[in-house]
């Protein structure tokens, strides 16, 4: 008998479900997740197998995944980070991509053939993004593979070690200003309220969920308020319903927004007063990351 699952966390379907739902959910067949990796910069996560459908999330590169389909060059996945549902393509993924031992901690940084700046880059990767490390060559830490190379040089100082997490999330979304807003989206290139809230705690060594809904019942615990938004802290997570924004000192919002179309810094009343009267009404909820 089926539950009531949220669709975006749960792999079922009703012709295919993952093996460990059987008894939870109807399904005409039941298959066990193929471990693989993004081998890609970064893959689009779609709500159905089409280019057209709407995006989801993002996976980056060295993201690990649970196949549970493959088919017509689309994968059906489940991401280990946060256990989002979707599909993905198929070419972005391999099941024998080596394990990161670095993410990438620059706004963006480029892949190179060499140990030289003067080479044409093969690929550029967005913060958050995972790489296998093998050793160094002067300013560059070679790669030990990248995608279908067999090896990449990136600019030393633009990996950290994963082991090595961000002091201060805050200063990390803060390095987003200006970036495009895009639903969905997870790099550089644009992201949306929720993905710029995860990537800067997961770049802390904070894993979090996706969407802001589900931010909102398991990060943090919740700071009382009132009108006033007086006794708020840098690093406090600011709700709505269906948008979040991280505050980066008692009276200041960061958050990727539609009004702008850009992740913007602004003055939390006058966010507040616009978001009541234009889109997403009062703020629901105001929560504190110890």
């Amino acid at each position: 008998m089926n539950m009531t699952l949220d669709r975006r966390l749960t792999p079922a379907r009703p012709d295919l479900a993952a093996r460990h739902l059987q008894g939870r959910v109807e399904a005409r067949a039941f298959a066990d997740p193929e471990p693989m990796r993004v081998a890609a910069p970064s893959a689009p996560l779609r709500r159905e197998p089409r280019p057209d459908a709407p995006l989801d999330t993002e996976a980056l590169c060295g993201e690990a995944v649970d196949v549970y389909e493959r088919f017509e060059g689309w994968a059906w996945v489940q991401l280990r980070s946060d256990g989002y549902v979707g599909y993905l393509p198929d070419d972005a993924l391999r099941p024998d991509a080596l394990a990161p031992t670095h993410r990438v901690s620059a706004l963006r940084t480029f892949v190179y053939p060499g140990p030289s700046m003067k080479l044409p880059p093969l690929a550029a990767l967005s913060l958050g993004a995972g790489v296998a490390v093998a050793g160094e060559s002067g300013e560059f830490l070679a790669l030990a593979e990248f995608g279908r190379y067999t090896t990449g040089f990136v600019f030393a100082p633009h990996l950290a070690p994963l082991d090595q997490p961000e002091s201060d999330f805050v200063t990390v979304a803060e390095r987003f200003l200006n970036v495009p807003y895009l639903w969905g989206g997870k790099t550089s290139l644009g992201l949306d309220c929720s993905g710029l809230t995860q990537l800067a705690l997961a770049a802390a060594g904070i894993g979090s969920p996706r969407d802001s809904d589900m931010l909102e019942r398991e990060i943090g615990e919740p700071v009382s308020f009132d009108d006033s938004l007086s006794s708020l802290r840098r690093g406090d997570l600011v709700f709505w319903k269906g948008h979040v924004g991280i505050m980066t000192d008692p009276d200041t919002l960061l958050h990727a927004t539609a009004s702008s179309m850009t992740v913007m810094s602004e003055p939390l009343r006058t966010a507040r007063d616009r978001i009541l009267a234009k889109s997403f009404g009062a703020i629901t909820s105001i929560r504190r990351i110890g």
